[in-house]
């Protein structure tokens, strides 16, 4: 570490950026107060952000950008999905389809871990590039937005004349014409790219707002013009199969959405609020593959305590987290790991979101009385290894999955809570006994 703070130094005198005098002293004093020579170099006002990021990529031989002056090509996001880019700091800013090398610019180019997970995410050979942070975080929000934007501008342009001529007795009329049609294409398009797993369109007092939820987080993306909320709205109404002058109460639909090789079936959600209609989709991924553990981001002690926990035969284990965190997909993950033809799954789930070759698979339907509890007592009668419960929502449920397992079953289910911690007492407020619950539970 002193060698390279020495270094760092020595090429801020070199650029004129530092005395001979001053790069000692703050060497010594770095020395002394065991503190690192960029919070001193700061402190004392002597060297810029973007100075010392410089002169730190010399001493590491990692060429640095200022992304605020290079050419980025939009194109790359494709490479790599925004919440990664956001999650690590780190944007995709060229491609060279001849070396198969895509330039990325990174706050910590030296992370091996993050590299290699790049490279295999994206397949490409990657060139790591040292940049600001302020600058990546500038940029994730430019390009990754880009294409969106693009796409609704020129269906806006397009759509105006329509818009002025709009009356509302040719609703049917308008939103069959192709500006809506690539308006709504284009925010679904994009939830794909995001890999959001909800899309929310809302109409305020004076616009229309878009917003996807990533990772669990909503990110607001578009706001479309007041105007053009009610023929958006209605488009994903038909093709929801739902009844477009109906506004007063909500209503569900379900409809499928193709981009390239990739395929989702939306389910759609209406609520009427003041401002008018609401809609909600969700997205459950019908193509692409269910991603292994490590591609969900398991490494390390993570990764090993929960191979060791799945490969116990019998015990209850919970995945919680808030709406759209990935508690299924995780769920996903884990049984096409213990997916083969030595044990009987079964899974009970509203809706099934994934098809897992081998396994057996049931939605409930709640109007002919399939719910999880009787769908779970049903199961225990069709000798399963292993139980896929889509969610713990009661009393009976819980009951019902802590026996499962106490009588030779692994269970796996999700939870509504916040953290893993929460999801213990959950349980007991469910109405599970204590002690059921510390010699079932296996793991959150």
């Amino acid at each position: 570490m002193a060698g390279s703070a020495q270094e760092i130094l020595q090429i801020l005198v070199k650029r004129n950026k530092l005395s001979e005098q001053q790069a000692q002293a703050i060497f010594t004093q770095s020395l002394n107060e065991n503190q690192p020579i960029d919070k001193i170099l700061f402190q004392k006002h002597l060297v810029t952000l973007k100075e010392y990021v410089q002169a730190r990529s010399e001493s590491l031989n990692i060429p640095f950008i200022s992304l605020t002056d290079a050419a980025v090509a939009t194109d790359v996001v494709s490479f790599i999905p925004e919440p990664v880019a956001r999650r690590y700091a780190l944007v995709p800013f060229k491609f060279n389809p001849k070396t198969n090398e895509l330039s990325v610019a990174m706050t910590d180019p030296l992370d091996v871990q993050i590299l290699e997970f790049l490279e295999k995410k994206s397949g490409k050979i990657i060139k790591p590039f040292t940049a600001l942070k302020d600058e990546i975080e500038a940029m994730i929000d430019s390009i990754y937005s880009q294409n969106l934007g693009a796409d609704v501008t020129q269906a806006l342009k397009e759509a105006e004349p329509e818009i002025k001529t709009y009356e509302a007795g040719k609703l049917g009329e308008i939103i069959r014409e192709a500006p809506i049609a690539q308006i709504v294409s284009a925010v679904l398009e994009q939830a794909m790219k995001l890999r959001a797993s909800d899309v929310h369109i809302e109409p305020l007092a004076g616009d229309s707002r878009v917003r996807y939820r990533v990772d669990g987080i909503l990110q607001e993306r578009l706001s479309l013009p007041r105007r053009l909320h009610d023929g958006v709205i209605s488009r994903i109404k038909i093709l929801g199969d739902m009844k477009i002058d109906e506004k007063r109460i909500p209503q569900d639909g379900r409809f499928n959405f193709k981009m390239g090789e990739r395929e989702v079936d939306l389910r759609v959600s209406t609520l009427p609020t003041v401002h008018g209609e609401k809609v909600v989709l969700r997205l459950l991924q019908k193509s692409g593959g269910i991603p292994t553990l490590p591609e969900l981001g398991l490494r390390g002690l993570a990764l090993r305590n929960l191979e060791t926990n799945i490969a116990r035969p019998h015990g209850v284990i919970l995945v919680t987290g808030p709406t759209g965190s990935g508690k299924t997909t995780t769920l996903y993950s884990v049984l096409s790991k213990l997916n083969s033809a030595k044990v009987n799954i079964v899974t009970l789930e509203d809706p099934v979101e994934y098809q897992i070759p081998g396994t057996n698979q049931v939605h409930i339907n709640v109007a002919a009385g399939l719910t999880f509890a009787s769908g779970l007592r049903s199961f225990l009668r069709q000798d399963p290894n292993i139980i896929l419960v889509g969610e713990i929502r009661d009393s009976e449920t819980a009951d019902l999955a802590i026996q499962a397992s106490l009588t030779g079953h692994l269970v796996f289910s999700t939870l509504h809570t916040n953290n893993a911690a929460g999801a213990v007492p959950r349980l007991i407020d469910l109405g599970a006994e204590p002690f059921l619950v510390a010699s079932a539970l296996n793991a959150v």
